[in-house]
C-alpha cells in the first residue's frame, strides 16, 4: 500500500501498533481465561492486564529483538516480558505462534470488511440518490457499444445500485466467513490449552471458534474472502468503464467534476479526461491481483507450514486498504458526476430513428406481415439511414409494403420515446423498494 491510494482508518488497522495492542488482547484474555480455569495464577492475570492495557508498545524494540531471535512472536513476548515483569511467564502458556497470527488476522479482517461494509453503504447512498435524479432522463442504450433501445440514465445508475446492492452482501458473508478464533496450540489438538481458553478469547474478540483448526486456521476461509474483494472490485471497474465510455467527446452524456484550477493535459490546455474512472481500472486490477494469492494459500503441508504468511502480510494490508480508497472514490465520482440530458437527446435523435427499430418490425408482424419479410423490410431502410440516405420514419411512410400493413399514425405510434419506458417505476420499485 501507498500514501497515493489509502486512507487513514484502514490504514490504521494493519500498523504495527494495532497489530500490537491486538496480540496483546489475545494474550491477556487467554490469561484470564486460564485464570478462571486455575492453570495460571489469577494475581498473575491481573498484573498482565495491568501492565499491558495501557502499554505503548515500542516498534523499535521489538524489531531490534527480533532481529536476533527471528522470530515476531516471541519477539513480541519478550518485549511484553519487559513490561509485565515475572508474570509474564504465565503469558502464552499452552499456546503456539499461530494462535495469536490467524487470530489477529481475523480480527483486521472483520475491522477491514466492517469499513469496507461502510464503504458501500455510502456508495450506495449516492447512487440511489442520482438514480431518483435521472429516474425519467432519456438516453440510449447501447449492445456491443452499438445504439440499441431508449433507457433512462437512472435505471443505468439502478442497475449498479443492484450490483452493489450484492456487493454488500458477499461483504457481510465473507466477514461472518473470516470471523473466527484458534487457540488450539501445536497441531490443533488442544493437548496443552484446554478449549474454553479458546471460547473465552472468541468472545472478547467478537469472533467464533474455529470449529477445527490445524495449529493454523484453514486457510479456504481468506481465499473466499480475498476472492469476495475481488468481484467487488470488479464491479468498480465495471462502472467505472462506463463513465470512461460516456466522457468519450463522441459521446459527453457525462462528466466526471472538473474542479477549478485542475489541469487535464501538460500538453494540451483543452483536455478533460476521465483521470477518476481510469484510476480506479486499475485499482481494480490491483485488488484482482491478490486473490490467486490468496487461493494458493489453501493448500499447506499438512498441520501447518508458513508459506501463507509472506503473502498474507502483504495481500492482507494492500487489498483491504486499495479497496477502501477505490469505493470512496467511486462514491465521489458518482455524488458529483456531471450529466447532460441534452447530449443524451442529441444522441438518441443521432440515427434518425433507428431505436425504434423493433417496435417497427412487432407491429408489422401483428398486422399480418411474416417476421422474415417485416424483418428484411425495416433492414433495407436501417441500413440506408445507416448510409446517411434519408430519415427512419420517411423511408418506412414511402415503402408500399408498410403502408399496406400500417397506416401512418400507426407506424408514428411505434417512434414513441415514452413507450420504452413505462416499466421504469416498476423497475425501480424491485431495485429500490418501496420509497
Amino acid at each position: 500500500m501507498i500514501p497515493r491510494y489509502s486512507r487513514p482508518d484502514m490504514v490504521a488497522i494493519w500498523s504495527p501498533e494495532t497489530r500490537f495492542r491486538i496480540w496483546f488482547e489475545i494474550e491477556a484474555h487467554a490469561a484470564d481465561a486460564m485464570a478462571k480455569l486455575g492453570m495460571v495464577p489469577k494475581a498473575a492475570a491481573k498484573k498482565i492486564w495491568a501492565k499491558g492495557k495501557n502499554a505503548k508498545f515500542n516498534v523499535e524494540r521489538i524489531d531490534e529483538i527480533e532481529r536476533v531471535t527471528k522470530h515476531d512472536v516471541i519477539a513480541f513476548l519478550t518485549h511484553l516480558a519487559e513490561i509485565v515483569g515475572p508474570e509474564a511467564r504465565f503469558v502464552h502458556s499452552g499456546m503456539t505462534s499461530s494462535d495469536v497470527l490467524d487470530t489477529c488476522l481475523n480480527v483486521q479482517l472483520t475491522r477491514a470488511a466492517d469499513i469496507l461494509i461502510d464503504d458501500v453503504d455510502k456508495l450506495l447512498a449516492a447512487l440511489k440518490r442520482r438514480a431518483f435524479e435521472h429516474k425519467k432522463t432519456p438516453t440510449v442504450g447501447r449492445s456491443h457499444g452499438i445504439h440499441a433501445e431508449p433507457t433512462t440514465f437512472g435505471v443505468k445508475l439502478a442497475v449498479a445500485y443492484a450490483e452493489f446492492t450484492r456487493a454488500r452482501e458477499r461483504l457481510v458473508a465473507a466477514r461472518k466467513e473470516v470471523a473466527t478464533c484458534a487457540i488450539s496450540g501445536a497441531v490443533g489438538t488442544f493437548a496443552q490449552v484446554d478449549p474454553r481458553v479458546e471460547a473465552h478469547v472468541a468472545k472478547a474478540m467478537g469472533l467464533k471458534v474455529e470449529p477445527i483448526s490445524t495449529q493454523v486456521i484453514p486457510r479456504d476461509r481468506h481465499a473466499m474472502f480475498f476472492a469476495t474483494l475481488g468481484v467487488v472490485a470488479s464491479s468498480i471497474e465495471r462502472l467505472a468503464i462506463e463513465v470512461r465510455h460516456l466522457q468519450r467527446t463522441e459521446v459527453l452524456e457525462a462528466e466526471e467534476f472538473f474542479s477549478e484550477g485542475q489541469k487535464g493535459s501538460s500538453a494540451m490546455p483543452h483536455k478533460r479526461n476521465p483521470v477518476l474512472s481510469e484510476n480506479l481500472t486499475g485499482l481494480a486490477r490491483m485488488v484482482r491481483a491478490y486473490v490467486n494469492p490468496a487461493m494458493e494459500n489453501v493448500a499447506l503441508w499438512h498441520e501447518r507450514d508458513i508459506s501463507h504468511s509472506s503473502v498474507e502480510r502483504m495481500i492482507g494490508p494492500d487489498a483491504t486498504v486499495t479497496l477502501d480508497f477505490a469505493l470512496g472514490r467511486l462514491t465521489g465520482l458518482i455524488d458529483k458526476l456531471m450529466v447532460y440530458p441534452a447530449n443524451m437527446q442529441k444522441n438518441l435523435d443521432r440515427l434518425g430513428g433507428l431505436v425504434h427499430s423493433q417496435r417497427v418490425l412487432i407491429a408489422l408482424t401483428k398486422a399480418g406481415m411474416s417476421r422474415e419479410d417485416a424483418y428484411k423490410t425495416v433492414q433495407t431502410h436501417a441500413m440506408q439511414v445507416w448510409q446517411g440516405k434519408g430519415d427512419f420514419l420517411t423511408l418506412l411512410k414511402s415503402d408500399p409494403a408498410v403502408r399496406k400493413a400500417l397506416s401512418a399514425k400507426e407506424l408514428e405510434a411505434s417512434f414513441d420515446l415514452g413507450y420504452h419506458l413505462k416499466h421504469v417505476d416498476t423497475i425501480f420499485k424491485r431495485v429500490f423498494g418501496k420509497n
